[in-house]
């Protein structure tokens, strides 16, 4: 057995050699967090099997340090948990009711197949849509098998937005790409800037670093509208209006110019476009971002004397703010800024959003684009789901104006990775979608989840610990293996098992489809150098980086041309791509379309900006049916401000409703200081349907709207209102009764 460098490694070998029984398995955490931890399992020999015993960090993995978040820490409350689907199902109630009657892995792939079949032959292959996004990381059971699946089928494409779009089409139109500095350097920083981001819930092996940063000097500053856990380790914590965090950064730009702290050098040698945004920002005066931002004219001062004395500082974002109507923009902005002072000159500084861009990974041969051939299927914005099952021409991928009856509607959806009756905004229009009749919906699945419960055809998945699979990370710099632990449970399958046995059912002959997840692993690494024995040997590689990691410090090569993928070979404060894009050819603020400045006439029917940042003990819908983590988080909740509590007659522990025009919500109140600004409610997410006292949650108010690049989400920009809950029910009585006399 491979050694571990100390901790869990240590533990189990003394017990091994006690006789104990058990061996270690090295894994990694499959979820979609910055993180990505190694993990080592311990499995033991029973009677009836193999069972996971006991699952920890890594100690050995410098990232992982030997600890996991809470979520993961209950992994094996979710591998062994009561609602697991185990065996194919064939649904037998009505959509939505949850009855079920177990069949054979025979009869579901060939109703699967049949109704392909039959729904080619009579409306062609892109009335089939794959619905999917990160419910697994990992290289092969996220996008491998599946995607050669229906590449070949020539289905329906679908964008995958939901999540970071925005942000990667900001950063690829600035730097080309997305890269920031080395995670394992973030204690080198003196200054960190929390912008919009909770590591404490959303990256907490973070926070090690951020303490030694502080003992070695660092100030640590805080920026979001909720005040959230990470607040007890920052020195001063500013909280802006939602979505206005765009015009803080050109605020902040304004002050490194006007005090002189800009590293006009570094600007000149590595960015194109500088000389024409410096006058712009003349307006972009604090006095000009404080009403904008709900701040003081002070407390942007105060920000802007601390970034311009210090040039060794880190930016680190968060995806939320780039969930808004302005989103793109917002990031761009913000990732500009150790640009004018130099920042990415430093090891650990600069900007840190995703390092996804440092993996070489062969993602064309592992999901084959070519077996597509000359078909161009056309491409569904997953973001629109809800209208995409209706109906609606545009969502559909028709041109404007397009009539409903003159494109093909859905008439298939396949599941897999994703929870969106849960997850995708618009939710009654997404629960209508897949209540549909005419709708015929697979669904793979570990647990019994919402979306499964509309299920025409339910296919058990596999966990982690039943499956092989290599991750990257979007955080730190390292490839790990992920070693199956245990056999699957029940007749469990992995997805690129799963879509080699629809491939072989539908008469795919390519030799493609027989490739196993070994083959796939080497085809991934080959670019990296890094090879499946080693990664087995070792379990977790760094990538052949330079340390420190610097990947912004110079933009030029030897012979002085820009050697970045864009368009100018340097960081593109100018770009043409942008204007194309439509979000300007420079820098700017634009107010998010849903918001009290974007919209005034719909706050004032709706005043009250709901954001539904992260939950501490869920990630998105996964984990919130683990009892344990369930009772931390306690109840659905929504954070709300005293003033706005008081004129509404709300007072903390209240059931209070929340409403706009697409949906009703119930939580209960909490009026104890976490949302500082009035106008602001704060509710984490997600709680599944049934444990939600309204039958939905949060996403009953999310809008389908698109972000300004990419396509992206914009689950944050959502304006409600609230009302204790029986006040809300006789309103909305009086209201159909009014309706129904008029």
């Amino acid at each position: 057995m491979a050694t571990l460098a100390r901790g869990a490694g240590e533990r189990v070998q003394r017990e091994e050699g006690a006789g104990g029984g058990r061996r270690l398995v090295r894994g990694v955490c499959p979820h979609d967090c910055w993180d990505t931890c190694s993990l080592v399992t311990t499995v033991e020999e029973r009677a009836g099997g193999i069972r996971a015993v006991r699952i920890e960090g890594d100690a050995g993995m410098p990232v992982t340090r030997g600890f996991l978040c809470v979520k993961v820490n209950h992994y094996l409350e979710r591998v062994y948990h009561r609602e697991r689907v185990l065996y194919p199902l064939r649904r037998a109630g009505r959509k939505g009711e949850g009855r079920f009657e177990r069949i054979s892995w025979e009869e579901a792939l060939e109703t699967v197949v049949t109704r392909f079949r039959q729904i080619i032959a009579e409306s062609g292959p892109e009335a089939i849509l794959p619905y999917s996004y990160a419910g697994v990381m990992g290289l092969l059971q996220e996008a491998s098998m599946d995607r050669r699946f229906f590449h070949r089928l020539g289905a329906s494409q679908l964008d995958r937005t939901i999540c970071s779009s925005a942000a990667e089409a900001a950063l690829r139109l600035t730097y080309g790409g997305r890269l920031g500095p080395d995670p394992e350097e973030i204690p080198e920083a003196r200054l960190i800037l929390l912008w919009g981001v909770d590591p404490a819930a959303t990256n907490v092996h973070m926070l090690p670093l951020i303490d030694e940063a502080r003992r070695r000097g660092a100030t640590v500053v805080g920026i979001d509208p909720y005040r959230h856990d990470t607040a007890r380790r920052a020195d001063l914590w500013l909280q802006p209006r939602p979505g206005s965090d765009g015009a803080l950064a050109l605020a902040l730009m304004h002050i490194l110019v006007r005090d002189g702290r800009l590293d006009r050098a570094y600007l000149e040698r590595n960015t194109v476009g500088w000389e024409e945004l410096e006058p712009r920002l003349q307006r972009t005066t604090p006095a000009w971002a404080a009403p904008i931002t709900g701040l003081e004219v002070a407390e942007i001062e105060e920000l802007g004397r601390l970034y311009g004395r210090e040039p060794r500082s880190l930016l680190r974002a968060g995806y939320g703010l780039q969930r808004h109507g302005n989103g793109g923009q917002t990031v761009r902005n913000l990732s500009l800024l150790p640009a004018l002072t130099g920042a990415w000159r430093y090891p650990g500084c600069g900007f840190l959003l995703s390092n996804s861009s440092a993996f070489p990974v062969d993602t064309r041969a592992l999901r084959r684009p070519d077996l597509l051939g000359d078909r161009r299927p056309r491409r569904i914005n997953m973001v629109r789901l809800g209208d995409a099952l209706l109906g609606d021409p545009e969502a559909l991928g028709a041109p404007p104006g397009t009539p409903r009856e003159e494109v093909t509607p859905l008439r298939a959806l396949f599941v897999y990775n994703s929870n969106p009756a849960a997850v995708a905004p618009d939710q009654e229009k997404v629960l209508r979608g897949l209540a549909r009749e005419d709708l015929f919906l697979v669904v793979s699945e570990l647990m019994m989840t919402e979306t499964a419960r509309y299920a025409d055809i339910l296919l058990p998945a596999t966990s982690q610990l039943e499956q092989l699979d290599v991750h990257t990370s979007y955080w730190h710099l390292y490839v790990q293996l992920n070693e199956p632990a245990i056999p699957p449970l029940g007749e469990a399958v992995p997805n690129t098992e799963l879509f080699r046995r629809l491939a072989a059912r539908m008469g795919f002959d390519e030799d493609c489809f027989r490739e196993s997840d070994e083959e796939l692993i080497r085809q991934a690494l080959a670019p990296t150098g890094i090879t499946l024995e080693r990664l087995r040997a070792e379990h977790s590689v760094r990538l052949d980086l330079p340390r420190p990691w610097l990947p912004y410090a110079d933009c030029r090569g030897p012979d002085g041309r820009g050697r970045l993928p864009t368009p100018s070979g340097l960081i593109e404060i100018a770009s043409e791509e942008a204007a194309r894009a439509g979000i300007g050819r420079l820098p700017d603020y634009t107010p998010e379309a849903e918001s009290p400045d974007g919209d005034p006439a719909l706050a004032r029917r709706y005043p009250l900006q709901l954001v539904s940042p992260a939950a501490k003990h869920f990630l998105n819908s996964s984990f919130a049916n683990v009892e344990v983590l369930r009772r931390n988080e306690v109840r659905p909740t929504v954070y709300i401000h005293p003033v706005d509590a008081e004129a509404r007659g709300i007072a903390d522990g209240d059931l209070v409703a929340l409403w706009n025009d697409r949906g009703r919500v119930q939580l209960w109140a909490r009026v104890d200081g976490r949302v500082t600004r009035p106008g602001v409610l704060v509710s984490p997410s997600l709680w599944w349907h049934r444990d939600s006292p309204g039958g939905r949650n949060v996403n009953a108010l999310t809008s389908q709207r698109v972000a300004d690049l990419g396509g992206g989400a914009t689950f944050h920009g959502t304006m409600v209102e609230a009302a204790p809950a029986e006040v809300a029910v006789t309103a909305a009585r009086h209201e159909l009764l009014g309706a129904r006399r008029g």
